[in-house]
């Protein structure tokens, strides 16, 4: 198969926001070089100052080049159908790809990354980058970082390798890299043979253990590998599997446990990538007693009691709770003024704009207004916990070795573990888990707990069963 050993300068590491500034693609056909594509390329952006003295490309000098949709036909056809070899390859695909999809010409071919090729020959050594490996082989003489230069080195390296790697070795090696999706050269990707097909949290981390990012699925292989097949349009997913170096998982009966589980670790492990679920703030709700003239806003810390006034929505900002209230109103033909919204006398704005039914003026009568309001706000009220203490709540997931049950115990919407039987050793295992109220815990239990009530789980069963009573197994009160 023809090669093409592919150098990149680039105006820094961002594949969707940096761009090329120099492009070395060196065609290979049995071992000699037969066509060289070397070109400067203006980015059309500033080149930073400690990019220029790292390369030593200016701006000067691509000051006259031509931009990448310019030379992206002719680029195009040199590489042809060629398999690219390139030290990283993540990061030159990467930004080919994003260049090539600005000038509307869909890109793809066979790739080879020998930044994870030395990584599997010579697992012993810490260091794989180019210089590195330059100086363990002795291979002097190339220009680095220039784009020329660095992929004369790469094709030294690979010729390097074939004349004293075991043949059979370095082959299955290469075989073995095809196969697999462009995992991160850090990344061991026997690692991904394990990753069962099963429900699941998953976890990467960087370097030090730190937590990137935590994940759910109920195929976890397949989820996993999802975040390798299309990260290079996305600055965030790039960012991601540059950094990953670590993957751990933990199986779950079904998608509930790992819903729980995944809200539960993304709190205790903060995951610098995690932007939902994060530790909560001072919760915020609604209420509306029956002798006030309008709802408002309240703590809502305490929700595993049952207070004597319902509690409409859990928001962690007053400033979401007002948004919330505020579509209702516009929603729903209500006056934003007499719901406590807005300040003022007489007509308003809303009625001007024809969005409140006029209750501000006598249009509608007050009593009609509230009556509408207080229906309207229902679709947010807070369901309270309808059992006296403790709930275990099972999970039924059929699999081809046959159906598995594990039992989620919850107290007070407060999610405390999941265990497999409910025998005494199991229970008293989770005596000492703190009871603390999270509104992700409560939204994900109370969706799962409407559905089982509705009848709608039957792809996933669940049963309730009471921990305070020897009872049998019961259902959802209502």
């Amino acid at each position: 198969m023809t090669k093409v050993f592919l150098d990149l300068e680039t105006t820094g590491t961002r594949t969707t926001r940096d761009r090329i500034t120099e492009i070395a693609a060196l065609k290979v056909e049995d071992g000699r070089v037969v066509e060289r594509f070397v070109q400067l390329v203006n980015p059309g952006q500033p080149i930073p100052a400690q990019i220029q003295r790292l390369t030593g490309i200016s701006d000067a000098m691509v000051a006259d080049a031509p931009r990448f949709a310019e030379l992206a036909d002719a680029l195009h056809d040199f590489l042809g159908g060629a398999e690219l070899v390139a030290h990283n390859m993540r990061f030159d695909y990467g930004f080919l790809r994003n260049e090539f999809a600005r000038a509307d010409i869909s890109f793809r071919a066979p790739t080879l990354c020998t930044l994870k090729l030395s990584r599997r020959l010579a697992p012993e050594h810490p260091h794989h980058n180019l210089d590195a490996l330059i100086e363990r082989h002795g291979l002097t003489g190339h220009q680095r970082h220039r784009a020329e230069g660095d992929a004369e080195a790469l094709l030294a390296l690979w010729q390097h390798w074939q004349q004293r790697e075991d043949g059979d070795h370095f082959a299955s090696l290469i075989a073995a890299q095809r196969r697999l999706p462009s995992l991160p050269s850090q990344l061991d990707p026997g690692l991904l043979q394990e990753v069962p097909k099963r429900p699941g949290v998953y976890l990467f981390y960087g370097h030090n253990r730190l937590p990137l990012y935590i994940g759910k699925s109920v195929n976890l292989r397949a989820r996993v590998l999802s975040h390798f097949h299309d990260d290079l349009s996305q600055d965030r997913k790039m960012r991601l599997t540059q950094q990953i170096q670590d993957l751990e998982w933990h199986e779950t009966s079904g998608d509930l446990g790992a819903q729980l589980l995944e809200a539960r670790l993304i709190k205790t492990q903060l995951p610098i990538m995690n932007r939902r679920l994060r530790r909560q703030g001072k919760l915020m709700g609604w209420q509306w007693p029956q002798d006030e003239q309008a709802p408002r806003l309240v703590s809502a810390e305490d929700i595993t009691t049952h207070p004597k006034v319902p509690l409409y929505g859990l928001f962690r900002a007053a400033k979401e709770a007002r948004q919330a209230l505020k579509q209702i109103a516009e929603h729903h033909g209500l006056c934003p003024r007499l719901l406590g919204l807005e300040k003022g006398r007489g007509r308003c704005f809303a009625s001007q704009l024809g969005r409140c039914r006029g209750a501000c003026h006598g249009a509608e009568s007050r009593d009609v207004h509230d009556v509408r309001a207080r229906e309207a706000l229902e679709r947010l009220r807070v369901q309270h916990w309808p059992w006296p203490g403790r709930v275990a709540i099972g999970e039924n997931i059929a699999t081809n070795a046959g159906d598995t049950l594990a039992w989620h115990l919850v107290d007070h919407w407060c999610y405390l573990g999941s265990v497999e039987a409910l025998d005494d050793a199991s229970l008293a295992a989770l005596d000492d888990q703190p009871v603390a109220f999270d509104i992700d815990t409560y939204k994900i239990l109370s969706r799962a707990l409407d559905k089982h009530r509705d009848g709608d789980d039957a792809d996933a069963p669940l049963t309730v069963h009471r921990l305070d009573s020897d009872d049998a197994p019961q259902t959802r009160e209502d």
